[in-house]
């Protein structure tokens, strides 16, 4: 039957340090949510303790490292046992991974390529973040070879290009669309969304959907005090005391924008955040292997604050659509990413119906 929450909910208290205690709690839940990051130091022995006991499990990661060290070292156990586990189910990558879906979902035709554009907009109290992402973004970029050597081992199946190849951007570049600068998203959704295609593709036979990912900058001021704060920051980065530095004193070197405390309350009220697709694909009855592609969309996701408002609300969210639309699901348990498990489930209408918003803009023919 139904597990009915009953009035009151415990408190279980573990400790990452303790797999017995992680033991105990992953026994007496069905699925745990886990908010341990940075995960690269914290989050394996909690994943370890779900699989081995049979539970599923959820996190809001961003860090490709770890999300995809997850699948080499437990798809096959996850399997075994008939469990879930389903990294990146916060800011970091519900929106991107969803949203191509979403986007895919509503052309009428082959969508082939998308792009996606995220614009963060603050109030007049500005914004800030965590130290905690601050803290996984600085050892993540300080680890790129190991992410490549990650890469070879799991030895992925490459995914075809399907219709018109989609064109890199430069670092910095003026969008006409938005009349202002955008650059490349430095976050996990490029390699969380081509993980979820090639599973949409080789398991399910469905059109690969090539993405890039993007983000607004604003006017050339914004442009230049990032450009001098991003090359402190790859200066930095590479050497250990540049590294120490840098995780001490977050303030200093983000201007800012990461805090020891994170966000007050009203600077997340004032905090939204809008992704915008802009999708290209053939229309029915057309080979997208042929010609131009023919068809365009344009669809959004809207959301509050990303780190602590829409983050939890996508996390619970794709907890209850695991827990309530089981029968679809991806048949055998195992690592996913978000739009690999939940393609078939109602986690889209679950977000919108709880503020985040998926919606199109414009489907205009070319």
């Amino acid at each position: 039957g139904k597990a009915v929450l009953g009035p009151e909910v415990g408190v279980l208290l573990c400790d990452v340090d303790d797999a017995a205690s992680l033991a105990a709690m992953a026994r007496q839940s069905r699925l745990v949510l886990s908010c341990v990051g940075p995960y690269r130091f914290l989050g394996e022995p909690v994943v370890e303790a779900c699989v081995e006991n049979g539970t599923s499990y959820i996190d809001i990661s961003g860090e490709p490292q770890f999300l995809e060290g997850v699948y080499l070292k437990y798809n096959e156990k996850a399997v075994e046992k008939g469990v879930y586990v389903i990294g990146s189910c916060g800011f970091d990558s519900i929106p991107a991974d969803m949203g191509v879906l979403y986007t895919r979902d509503k052309l009428k035709g082959t969508l082939t390529a998308v792009e996606s554009f995220l614009k963060v907009k603050f109030g007049p109290e500005g914004a800030c973040v965590h130290d905690g992402t601050w803290k996984s973004a600085v050892y993540g970029l300080a680890d790129q070879d190991n992410l490549r050597k990650l890469r070879k081992k799991i030895g992925y199946a490459p995914v075809p290009v399907v219709g018109a190849k989609l064109r890199r951007r430069g670092l910095v570049f003026y969008s006409q669309e938005f009349k202002e600068y955008c650059m490349p998203f430095m976050g996990s959704d490029a390699s969380v969304v081509k993980r979820s295609q090639r599973y949409l593709h080789t398991e399910l036979q469905e059109t690969p959907v090539q993405y890039g990912s993007y983000v607004n900058i604003g006017g050339l001021g914004s442009v230049l005090k990032l450009m001098f704060a991003g090359i402190l920051f790859f200066l930095l980065v590479k050497f250990s005391f540049g590294r120490k530095l840098l995780t001490k004193y977050p303030e200093f070197f983000s201007a800012g924008c990461f805090t020891k405390k994170g966000p007050t309350q009203k600077q997340m009220d004032g905090t939204s955040f809008t992704m915008t697709f802009f999708g290209e694909g053939y229309s029915e009855g057309r080979d997208p292997q042929n010609g131009k592609p023919d068809v365009k969309i344009c669809t959004e996701v809207k959301g509050p604050e990303p780190g602590y408002i829409a983050t939890p609300i996508a996390m619970v969210q794709a907890g209850i659509s695991l827990l309530e639309d089981a029968a679809c699901l991806p048949k055998q348990g195992g690592v996913y990413s978000p739009a690999a498990a939940f393609s078939k489930t109602k986690l889209i209408d679950r977000l919108n119906r709880c503020g985040m918003e998926f919606s199109v803009i414009s489907k205009p023919e070319v």
